[in-house]
């Protein structure tokens, strides 16, 4: 009867805490599978502050973030688009190639650009649109990967304009559009 007893009580257990763990996994994506929407969102979010790793960067291929226990969750970045954060400057900029969500400071917080963006096929993605930099002084946007597009970029009648590549060993981060 005691072996009975103890029996039951282990399967109830094992049932217990199956169903909790079942139950705290569901809705959350495992890393690396985050649907494109979702990674958008997660970036979209440490960018403008309402998620705070510890750190987060993002490269051509992932993003990665460090959490407040120093735990690494790295996720893949969708296969057709490609992540640019651009900090057009005046006066100051610094060196950069892959983002940091977390670390990246431009000159320009929080102002209004004149954005246009072609690739070099003749499509238009932008024209004359008007983006806000963030509170880090960067713009993001989400574009085809593997194409060469022509971006220029206008404030207070200061034009930048460049040439940039979206292909597996492109930069992320653009601060070398110098408005002028």
């Amino acid at each position: 009867m005691k072996k009975q007893m103890w029996i039951i009580a282990s399967v109830a257990v094992v049932i217990v805490i199956g169903t909790y763990l079942f139950a705290s996994k569901a809705g959350k994506d495992e890393p690396g599978t985050v649907s494109a929407s979702n990674i958008r969102k997660l970036v979209e979010d440490i960018s403008t502050g309402k998620e705070t790793p510890e750190s987060a960067s993002i490269n051509a291929k992932e993003l990665i973030v460090t959490d407040q226990d120093k735990k690494t969750t790295t996720y893949v970045l969708p296969e057709n688009e490609f992540f640019l954060s651009i900090a057009p400057y005046v006066d100051q900029t610094h060196p950069c190639a892959i983002h940091s969500l977390t670390g990246c400071q431009g000159e320009m917080s929080n102002k209004e650009f004149s954005v246009t963006i072609h690739d070099s096929q003749g499509n238009t993605f932008m024209k004359d649109d008007v983006i806000k930099s963030g509170a880090n002084g960067f713009m993001d946007f989400w574009v085809p990967r593997d194409r060469t597009y022509l971006i220029r970029i206008v404030r207070d009648g200061k034009v930048a304009e460049t040439q940039l590549s979206t292909y597996e060993n492109d930069n992320t981060c653009i601060t070398t559009m110098q408005l002028s």
